[in-house]
């Protein structure tokens, strides 16, 4: 029998990969190796073509039937940056931490996860592994691709563990149980252009588009609820093409985001600024993409055994929230309970990027854990 990986090596051979989205530079193949090594069933799926792909995924299986356990990652990282260092993809031991673009979101969180499974290999049901290369970009071809596999295949989960770096400032503190939604508008507000010095041969949009403005930013959406804080909006952006000092524009636009919570739907709040916007100019045009919808996974089997695992290795009970970003879990929550669990999260898409050897090794304890309280 193969030994089982070190989760700190297999993470260095990780980030060693040059994966920025949606090039995978090999990461596949090491995990793909590390997985069939511990008798895993590994199918890859490429899909998509330039500029948004070519994208590989990673699904393995192992056991049969159920109970059926998911772990769910990515091997995409976002773009290094300058101002590193050492060579970003050239995984650096330093100080007890390991450093390179995507030690935290999430090469090593994967690696924790797979050295896991390795050490504990018999065991009921199926465990299953839900890796795509496609996470930090537009996700065209990334998790809702491995569902619609899954679908195709009839293969049903019963629950799945996202390996997101979730933790705040101690491994353990926090497990995410859901997520907000998030949806970017776009508002353009016609109007005539025209000499500043005949003001009544024009029509200026900008005084318009912010009185579009004040009244969304004074908008309350709503007061939230147990899971989620209050729905946001922030305007993100204010455009006018004119340079000229003496010329009243012909368009006027802003950019805006709303992450929502579970109370709202994108498409309802899509609407609602549509007929706010043009109740001050009917005229306006608004242009609209839902990023995802919000969602939560209720306390019950799921949050308390992952619950119980981090507690057992740590003596931490952690904090179920529903704050930040947007992750696939907003996909994979349309076929079974997902949470998302993993690493302290201060450094990730930062420069020098790094996590904790010491957390690294005991995520995969606390993964070990995890698998054996699922499928033992």
């Amino acid at each position: 029998m193969t030994a089982a990986p070190d989760a700190v090596e297999l993470a260095a051979r990780l980030i060693a990969c040059k994966s920025v989205t949606p090039t995978d530079d090999g990461a596949m193949s090491v995990m793909g190796d590390a997985l069939k090594a511990a008798g895993f069933k590994v199918h890859l799926l490429t899909q998509g073509q330039a500029p948004d792909g070519p994208v590989t995924n990673l699904i393995a299986f192992r056991g049969e039937g159920h109970p059926h356990l998911a772990f769910a990652g990515h091997s995409d990282v976002v773009p290094a940056g300058q101002g590193w260092s050492s060579d970003p993809f050239t995984p650096t031991l330093k100080d007890g931490y390991l450093v390179g673009r995507g030690a935290v979101d999430m090469k090593s969180s994967v690696a924790a996860f797979i050295a896991a499974a390795a050490r504990y290999r018999h065991h009921k049901g199926t465990l299953s592994f839900l890796i795509t290369g496609d996470e930090e970009g537009p996700a065209t071809y990334g998790t809702p691709a491995i569902i619609a596999w899954l679908l195709e295949h009839d293969i049903k989960l019963d629950y799945c563990v996202v390996g997101e770096p979730t933790s705040i400032d101690t491994l353990g503190d926090t497990i995410k149980n859901g997520r907000r939604g998030s949806v970017n508008m776009w508002i353009e507000v016609p109007g005539i252009q025209g000499h500043v010095a005949y003001p009544d041969r024009a029509k200026n949009p900008i005084p318009i588009l912010a009185r579009i403005i004040e009244d969304l930013e004074n908008w309350i959406i709503d007061e939230g609820d147990q899971w989620f804080q209050p729905s946001n909006l922030e305007i993100t952006a204010i455009e006018c093409d004119n340079k000229a000092t003496n010329v009243i524009p012909s368009i006027a636009k802003a950019q805006l985001n709303i992450r929502f919570n579970a109370l709202q739907k994108g498409a309802q709040l899509i609407e609602t600024v549509r007929n706010r916007v043009n109740a001050i100019a009917p005229d306006a045009r608004l242009k609209a993409t839902i990023s995802g919808e919000a969602f939560v996974t209720e306390e019950g089997v799921l949050t308390k055994k992952v619950s119980a695992a981090v507690a057992k290795n740590t003596g931490i009970t952690p904090t179920l929230s529903t704050s930040g970003g947007t992750s696939d879990a907003r996909f994979l929550t349309h076929i079974c309970p997902v949470i998302e669990f993993g690493l302290v999260n201060a450094t990730m898409h930062k420069v020098d990027e790094q996590a904790a050897v010491a957390d690294i090794q005991q995520l995969s304890r606390i993964d070990e854990d995890i698998i054996k309280a699922f499928l033992g």
